[in-house]
């Protein structure tokens, strides 16, 4: 449930007969574990926060757990199995009459709507009012990732192809989870932001061209480091142990924080990310050496098209 309400959490963790719980925030969230931990103690519960920065339900402290019982982690839904971990999905609410700015830009009367985590909640709300302007929307089921109908990550795009239409409206902030979706499914895609209100139409050939030069400066490296995370829902050794196969120069290095100073320190000519996606997308003007997706890794070796291009995606 997209609750708020810290009494749900309590019961929840009553139920457990949790007493020593470990609370994790994402950065949009830190300032409000003060008032978390007041609740808690009020409760009952012995309380350790993660000060540690944390980018999703991928990237969780589970290191912290020690000696308590759960770790609350603040902010996604789960993204895989874990006994320990109670996720808090964390809903932020908008007047769905903002889709107003997004008509002017849809083409037909029928499309796709998928948002993130936060808004899934306002998916009904939104449909009726997209229904009342002539619009028929579909949504596309949950996946393991991404469990709530309609939801996006970064990381995965399913929920948008499962939606089957030719024109998507992506419901949220930021370009990323747009563009990720143009590629991810060759449908037109409008963004809207609900918080600022603007819209747009998003191409996701603008990303392509950047990365073909990134694919192209990676040529002639003779070292090449394939990223394996560390973090619990990050960890695709087996893509790695099959990418490392793709050439003789390449070598399997595990991390759970890739910074640019680590990629320098490393000292590889370039880099394959099977870390979180973004990463390479998002991050490439901050390493010091090209940093590659899986797909695109594939590509330089020859094994995949131009043509066959995909974004990278966590399955």
């Amino acid at each position: 449930m997209l609750l708020n309400d810290i009494s749900d959490l309590i019961e929840r963790l009553k139920k457990r007969g949790a007493r020593r719980v470990v609370l994790q925030f994402p950065e949009g969230l830190k300032r409000r574990s003060a008032e978390m931990v007041a609740a808690l103690k009020e409760a009952g519960f012995e309380v350790v926060v993660s000060g540690d920065p944390c980018y999703g339900a991928c990237d969780l402290a589970l290191e912290n757990l020690g000696s308590s019982d759960v770790l609350v982690h603040f902010g996604h839904a789960p993204v895989d199995e874990q006994p320990k971990v109670i996720f808090e999905p964390w809903a932020v609410a908008f007047d769905v009459t903002v889709l107003e700015n997004a008509l002017p830009f849809l083409r037909g009367t029928t499309l796709g709507l998928v948002t993130t985590v936060q808004h899934v909640g306002l998916i009904p709300a939104m449909i009726t009012f997209l229904q009342s302007r002539g619009i028929t929307c579909t949504v596309g089921e949950g996946s393991r990732r991404t469990p709530f109908p309609g939801q996006v990550l970064g990381c995965s795009f399913a929920a948008a192809r499962a939606s089957g239409a030719d024109e998507i409206l992506f419901v949220g902030t930021g370009l990323f989870h747009p563009t990720g979706i143009a590629i991810a499914t060759r449908a037109r895609v409008i963004a809207l932001d609900p918080l600022s209100g603007t819209a747009q139409e998003v191409r996701g050939d603008i990303l392509m061209r950047r990365r073909f030069a990134v694919i192209e400066k990676a040529r002639g490296a003779r070292t090449v480091g394939i990223i394996v995370s560390t973090k619990s829902g990050q960890k695709r050794e087996k893509l790695a142990e099959r990418l490392v196969r793709l050439s003789d120069n390449a070598v399997i290095v595990t991390m759970r924080e890739v910074t640019p100073d680590e990629l320098l320190n490393l000292g590889f000519a370039c880099y394959v990310n099977t870390a979180c996606p973004r990463l390479a997308y998002d991050d490439q003007v901050r390493f010091p050496v090209p940093v590659l997706s899986p797909q695109e890794y594939e590509i330089l070796c020859g094994t995949r098209t131009w043509d066959e291009y995909a974004i990278d995606e966590i399955v």
